[in-house]
């Protein structure tokens, strides 16, 4: 019996899913607030950050923390696997969540940076990292996954890297994905899928966006004039 602690908002705890999904494995799913962690997570999380696997099997249980770590362990435990056979295409593979990994901390320092100067530099950085991603994709043909036809453990990380996007698509304009074809098509192609958009519950969008707000940050800024903006104006007043 498999489950999975998570923040509803965490894109680590949804490549976690997504993976589950894809191996059509039950699990069950809990959130807990990241603000008032439970005592019973504090005492079975080393770090004190989600996702969780709790893994009951024969009377035990065993914790596992760290999502690449999760994702391992479901590949070696579980049907259908994500990874290739290949030990090589492995391990460009691992190599490639990895780089999701890191452009999600890229995407965590642009909504984090305090001025419109940070912001315009992070942006910059992502999309650099975003053409690299373009570029490697070339190497598959046409998709529409990562690994051409094959759905893979990078598709699943990189699914919820592109659901940031959706949100920044609707506060601005940035153009962090410009002019990478192959990236939109990817992108789409993941938006579609249902693994990924069960990932997240419904009402996602308005969740990370007012958290988005909430920040001392540039693209809190933008969201606030987007929310003036749209404000309406108060009925004038007779004489």
């Amino acid at each position: 019996m498999l489950t999975l602690i998570s923040h509803d908002l965490c894109p680590y705890v949804q490549r976690a899913a997504i993976s589950l999904r894809e191996k059509d494995v039950p699990f069950e799913r809990i959130d807990i607030d990241l603000a008032d962690k439970p005592g019973w997570f504090k005492a079975i999380s080393p770090l004190g950050k989600v996702p969780l696997l709790r893994v009951r099997h024969d009377g035990e249980e065993t914790v596992i923390f760290e999502s690449a770590v999760i994702l391992e362990f479901l590949e070696e435990t579980e049907a259908n696997p994500l990874h290739p056979a290949d030990p090589r295409a492995r391990a460009r593979h691992r190599a490639w969540v990895e780089f999701g990994s890191a452009i999600l901390n890229a995407i965590c320092r642009l909504y984090s940076a305090p001025d419109e100067t940070a912001f315009k530099a992070e942006a910059k950085t992502l999309s650099t990292m975003f053409d690299r991603v373009d570029a490697e994709l070339a190497r598959n043909g046409e998709g529409p996954w990562f690994d051409g036809e094959r759905f893979s453990l990078v598709d699943a990380v990189f699914g919820p890297v592109f659901r940031y996007f959706d949100t920044f698509d609707r506060i601005g304009d940035f153009e962090i994905l410009a002019g990478k074809r192959r990236v939109a098509a990817w992108r789409q192609a993941l938006d579609q899928r249902q693994s990924v958009k069960s990932a997240v519950s419904a009402d996602y969008p308005e969740k990370l966006r007012a958290h988005l707000a909430q920040k001392p940050s540039h693209l809190a800024a933008l969201i606030r004039q987007q929310d003036d903006l749209s404000m309406p104006l108060p009925l004038a007043r007779s004489a």
